[in-house]
């Protein structure tokens, strides 16, 4: 991953703890990958105003789904994935979703996203996955 790229979603992740201790508020990390190049404009269109989500590369977006419990990430990943499946008419989509924990550096948060989101593209019947999935992973 770009440097720069790593730097903005670290700035992401410690704003989101920031909020999170200080107003004890929720917020989830979430990791989607796209087979097709999915523009800012396009994915715009599909998630809520106060989502953030950066582009990691032509197929990878890291997403901050504000003000959101896991469960209800868990729901706003699958009404996105909805969104995704009918916009390009393919199931080419998948969501790696993190338990939110401020004690994780953004290295940590973004590998175990990444580790999550290979667990997912092994399994042909699973497009959305939390931390459960790393369970049976020694």
């Amino acid at each position: 991953m770009n440097k720069n790229i790593f730097n903005r979603m670290k700035v992401s992740i410690n704003k989101a703890y920031y909020t999170a201790t200080r107003y004890d508020v929720d917020a989830t990390f979430a990791y989607l990958y796209h087979e097709k190049e999915l523009s800012i404009e396009e994915l715009g269109k599909f998630v809520r105003i106060s989502d953030q989500f950066m582009p990691i590369d032509k197929n990878h977006y890291f997403i901050h789904f504000a003000f959101t419990s896991h469960n209800d990430a868990f729901k706003a990943s699958q009404n996105l994935i909805y969104h995704l499946d009918k916009h390009f008419n393919d199931a080419s989509s998948s969501i790696a979703i993190d338990t939110f924990d401020t004690s994780k550096t953004s290295t940590i948060v973004y590998n175990r996203l990444v580790q999550i989101l290979n667990e997912i593209k092994q399994n042909p019947y699973s497009r959305i996955e939390d931390e459960e999935v790393l369970n049976g992973i020694v």
